[in-house]
């Protein structure tokens, strides 16, 4: 057996950054995506809304680690090379868009329907109702769940070794087989998930408790 030494610890941060970047990538575009997809799911058109309904309903029906499997090997069929990278972060930003689409959704009909007439008593129109009157107020409602989301998407990210991408758990497996030390690998490896997701955790909850408070 080896000793696991500066050279595997440095190997296993190297798969950290790209875990971080890969969760950072999938969370902002599927952000913006996602955004997209909650205004189509609240639209009063039914084509829109149909149409957010059922792209929701495609990437919250179907496990991630087979979404990874379609996009990578889907561009390939169609004649593109495309590298591990991009196609793990196209997945992650698809799958993210759906699930943040569908909270922000719930975060958007959170707010009293007052509000809406009370903009259009005003006089502002759709965009100005939603960037000055209600987005704001949906996304901080929806700001725990959002959290929670940004928890599960890290942990996500292991499933990108199925397609060849070196992160944390990739990383980790390469450097248990290298030294034949799998239980002390993982271990370093599940403390440094915890260290991630844990104060995301506490974040998480904390917000939801200020919110319970501001509700009362």
């Amino acid at each position: 057996m080896a000793n696991i030494g500066v050279n595997e610890l440095l190997f296993l941060l190297q798969g950290l950054k790209w875990t971080i970047a890969l969760a950072a990538i999938g969370f902002v575009g599927g952000g913006i995506f996602g955004l997209g997809v909650a205004l189509m799911r609240v639209s009063t058109h039914a084509v829109l809304w149909r149409s957010g309904a059922a792209y929701i309903a495609v990437f919250q029906g179907t496990p991630l680690l087979m979404q990874l499997f379609v996009v990578y090997y889907g561009i390939g069929l169609l004649g593109v090379n495309v590298d591990a990278w991009i196609a793990v972060a196209i997945a992650f930003t698809l799958h993210a868009s759906a699930f943040l689409g569908e909270i922000w959704r719930g975060g958007i009909q959170s707010v009293p329907k007052g509000q809406t007439e009370a903009g259009k008593a005003l006089g502002l129109h759709y965009v100005s109702r939603m960037n000055d009157v209600i987005l704001p107020q949906a996304l901080k409602i929806s700001l725990p769940a959002t959290i929670g989301f940004l928890v599960q998407l890290v942990k996500g990210t292991s499933l990108a070794a199925i397609v060849g991408f070196v992160e944390l758990s990739r990383a980790g497996q390469i450097v248990s087989n290298q030294t034949f030390r799998p239980l002390m690998v993982f271990a370093i490896i599940g403390a440094i998930y915890f260290a991630l997701c844990w104060p995301l955790s506490l974040w998480g909850a904390s917000m939801e408790r200020r919110l319970a408070k501001a509700a009362r």
